[in-house]
């Protein structure tokens, strides 16, 4: 006697198309995932006001590049990992060599490229020497003499030879150590990301069928 089984709909097709409606799935849900948490970490640092350029250097990269996994993952990063993570943090920031912090006031502008201007490049740049002022309540100073405010509101070396308009104006406090305020909370959103994982993939699994 010979028997013969035969099995529809074909077991081994039906879980083959299982797997793949499954990789399917992971892998969107994971480009989802990954791309809704770098738009929320973007518009987290753009509403604290730290500029769009910061939010800029949030990025998303999937993984597998191409192609579909069940083991598909999504990495979110900033290019600027030292500058987000110190206003997410907000930590006590000291000089490196133990003094002061010199904090620019409005008068000192701005240094190259916009940047935050140091007292020896803005010594060079202004040709005027700073000089340090102690006060025992409150932040001590580096003021400059024989200054004049420009239309600009800062502080340049002035030219007049009978002292008119030269004024001494405060270019930068000096502070033994600054707390930075803690202005992003990345944490939150990440994990906002993560919960919502399991749910994405069941819904881009129905989807997928």
């Amino acid at each position: 006697m010979k028997l013969k089984l035969d099995i529809d709909p074909d077991i081994v097709a039906m879980m083959a198309a299982e797997v793949a409606a499954g990789e399917r799935a992971v892998t969107a849900a994971m480009r989802e995932a990954g791309t809704g948490l770098k738009t929320a970490w973007r518009t987290q640092i753009t509403g604290a006001g730290l500029g769009r350029r910061l939010a800029n250097s949030i990025r998303n990269q999937n993984f597998p590049r191409s192609g579909e996994s069940l083991d598909a993952a999504a990495l979110v990063w900033s290019k600027a990992p030292v500058i987000v993570d110190a206003h997410d943090s907000g930590p006590l920031i000291r000089s490196k060599d133990g003094f002061y912090l010199a904090i620019p006031t409005e008068a000192a502008g701005r240094g190259l490229r916009g940047r935050r201007i140091t007292p020896g490049e803005w010594e060079r740049r202004r040709g005027l020497r700073l000089r340090f002022v102690y006060r025992r309540r409150g932040p001590s100073l580096l003021v400059a003499d024989r200054a004049r405010i420009n239309k600009r509101g800062q502080a340049v070396a002035s030219r007049s030879k009978t002292g008119r308009n030269q004024v001494t104006a405060p270019i930068f406090l000096l502070v033994p150590q600054v707390k930075l305020p803690k202005r992003l909370d990345l944490d939150r959103e990440a994990e906002r990301a993560l919960d919502s994982v399991p749910g994405l993939i069941v819904a881009n699994w129905v989807e997928s069928r």
